[in-house]
């Protein structure tokens, strides 16, 4: 029952006395001008209140990890893109024109590529397995990991004529470098169960990267051949290229295109 000389609250509808500057629900501050309870007439709403509060927002990361601009991710899905979705970035070349999307699903959020020419990646936080082929980046080097094959020994042509070449040492799994426009750059073969890639002192070196640190990350190679990749406590972090829809938790960095974005989750 209506409550004599009752207003109703713009925001939650709840009906408070006539005199009451405050909703005692929601807190909403009730103006004079509110429809009162039983007029008859339509209420009208905040418009603030039509407007879903963000859950979650990412973070553009510039130099020297200053945050820039912040993007509210306030719908059910959010596409990354150069020319196409809420979130674009048009002066990067290296973003296709949809490149990803940013998903709410049962209350948690996802991250999947939308087919996009240069992937995306996630910053990993304890080592995790990585697939033949897989592709990662530390600091400015974009880096692929395989199994080797197994080693048949020399093989003869067709007219029984070995072909002269150095010594292969057995190996497990190699190292590729892919450089622009997807050529191949060095190559490593591992000798042993792992790879450890850095600065400097480590089993492969790239001494003019100032955004490698000294020992940044490992990738080692069980029997069974999986293989997993960990980051060794480096500063900028070692991003893996994901493969299917991967769930975001707060603090975690998405790199899209030359875009290193943070994710904060309310």
């Amino acid at each position: 029952m209506a409550m004599s000389g009752a207003k109703s609250c713009p925001n939650c509808g709840t009906e408070i006395p006539i005199d009451f500057s405050f909703c005692g629900k929601c807190g909403t501050r009730v103006d004079s001008g509110a429809v009162s309870a039983g007029s008859g007439g339509a209420k009208t709403m905040f418009f603030g209140a039509t407007q879903p509060a963000g859950r979650a927002k990412l973070i553009v990361i510039k130099g020297e990890g200053v945050d820039g601009v912040s993007y509210q991710l306030a719908g059910t899905e959010h596409v990354a893109g150069r020319l196409d979705g809420a979130i674009l970035f048009p002066d990067d070349p290296l973003m296709s024109p949809r490149h990803s999307n940013f998903i709410y699903r049962d209350g948690r959020l996802y991250v999947r590529d939308e087919g996009s020419v240069n992937g995306v990646f996630t910053r990993i936080k304890a080592p995790v397995r990585i697939p033949s082929g897989g592709l990662f980046l530390i600091g400015e080097q974009l880096l692929q990991v395989e199994p080797s094959p197994p080693d048949l020994g020399p093989q003869p042509d067709a007219e029984g004529t070995y072909f002269y070449a150095s010594p292969k040492r057995p190996s497990k799994m190699k190292l590729i470098q892919r450089l622009r426009g997807g050529e191949i750059g060095m190559i490593y073969r591992a000798r042993g169960e792992s790879i450890t890639i850095g600065r400097e002192g480590n089993d492969v070196n790239f001494l003019d990267d100032p955004f490698i640190s000294g020992r940044h990350a490992q990738i080692e190679i069980a029997s069974d051949g999986q293989m997993t990749i960990s980051d060794l406590g480096s500063k900028n972090g070692t991003f893996v290229r994901i493969e299917d829809e991967t769930l975001l938790s707060h603090g975690d960095y998405v790199f899209l295109g030359q875009q290193l974005l943070r994710v904060e989750i309310a």
